[in-house]
């Protein structure tokens, strides 16, 4: 069964969070997709994956590149899983049914907590994949910024 992770962002924005998550993704063997609300956000991350960590290398490439089923992380606009990916995670403004989450074993939701509109879309979100009875866990930074699971509903 399928996992829906919603990442609440308050303390840390997300290109200082999603380095972190694909690293441990990716020494847990998963491959990852990670769909983008827009081609300029897709620029940004795939600049910002560069040079997140000046002593590591995170292995990704963008959809419309060359062999994009050969990257372990694959950055792309849409949902076309070119890379076989197992995990998806929908980064600014992305968007997905239930359904198709569901043909990952673990999909991820990241909002930012200080826009209201995100933080509205990730509660019609969680209705939405609550009523598709998958089970939906909502982390939350505490003071300091780390994770803690806040919530767990369906599945």
């Amino acid at each position: 069964m399928s996992e829906i992770r919603f990442y609440h962002l308050t303390r840390t924005p997300l290109e200082m969070t999603l380095p972190g998550l694909l690293e441990k993704s990716l020494q847990r063997g998963w491959r990852v997709l990670v769909q983008c609300g827009s081609k300029s956000q897709l620029e940004f991350l795939d600049e910002r994956l560069w040079t997140a960590k000046p002593d590591s290398f995170l292995p990704h490439g963008q959809a419309e590149a060359e062999s994009p089923e050969q990257q372990p992380v694959l950055l792309a606009t849409d949902l076309n899983n070119l890379n076989g990916a197992n995990v998806l995670m929908l980064v600014g403004g992305a968007q997905s049914t239930p359904e198709k989450m569901a043909g990952f074993e673990l999909a991820c939701l990241f909002f930012d907590g200080n826009d209201p509109a995100a933080v509205d879309a990730a509660r019609a979100d969680w209705k939405a994949v609550s009523a598709a009875d998958l089970q939906a866990v909502y982390w939350a930074q505490d003071n300091e910024g780390h994770w803690q699971q806040k919530a767990k509903s369906g599945g």
